[in-house]
């Protein structure tokens, strides 16, 4: 991949220590920044409220605009 326009990300975080979690949330703030669209699926609270911008929650098959609290 090459500074690709779009990153789709499933659960970025799972499994990493912590030094890798700050690596992966330090390139996913990155790509953000050069203008790039990161969408990212995730069951962790903190990586959603600390990464994103908008939240979507699915249920029964319906995506729907969510607000989380920190």
């Amino acid at each position: 991949m090459e500074r690709p326009s779009l990153l789709m990300l499933d659960e970025p975080t799972n499994a990493l220590d912590e030094d890798g979690v700050d690596l992966v949330r330090q390139i996913i703030r990155e790509e953000n920044a050069r203008g790039a669209t990161v969408i990212i699926a995730s069951h962790n609270k903190e990586d959603l409220t600390t990464l994103c911008g908008r939240f979507y929650k699915m249920n029964d098959g319906t995506l729907k605009e969510e607000v989380l609290q920190a």
